[in-house]
């Protein structure tokens, strides 16, 4: 998605998503497939149980399906904006420690640009296992996402 000399996928996200900062969010590896998403383990953000609260588990898992949205879809920016449609989380165990986000694109990023060229509003998923360091998932989240085309008359 990036050129070179121009941010990465996760510097744009720092720097655009306040939240990404409020949680210190990290950004491992990010293509047009997947993206790996870092929540530190900071107890301001732990909930009754002493692990990180569900608002910033769902947080973590959003802003790697944003992420890996962003690596597909970064050049259709000028014509589309990304926007979250629903989402769907389950809370599998008890987080602990640093948790990590893998985002998957559920379609083919060519089929998606296809129906936008087709001049439809396409939907897409995005899975996300959220692991803690001893590899067992924490939680699952789909996110439907759509490309918005701009609206002219704006």
């Amino acid at each position: 998605m990036t050129e070179p000399g121009s941010q990465s996928t996760g510097e744009l996200l720092a720097a655009t998503v306040p939240m990404v900062r409020t949680l210190g969010l990290t950004f491992g590896a990010i293509d047009a497939r997947r993206a790996e998403v870092v929540l530190p383990d900071r107890p301001e953000f732990h909930n009754h149980v002493g692990g990180p609260h569900a608002g910033a588990l769902f947080t973590l898992a959003e802003s790697a399906s944003g992420a890996v949205v962003l690596a597909a879809f970064g050049d259709q920016l000028t014509r589309a904006v990304p926007l979250a449609v629903r989402a769907e989380i389950a809370y599998r165990k008890l987080a602990k420690g640093e948790v990590t986000a893998v985002a998957t694109l559920g379609r083919p990023a060519a089929e998606v640009v296809a129906e936008l060229d087709a001049g439809r509003r396409p939907e897409f998923p995005v899975s996300v296992a959220v692991s803690r360091a001893d590899g067992a998932v924490t939680a699952e989240l789909t996110v439907v996402w759509t490309l918005r085309p701009h609206d002219p008359a704006r």
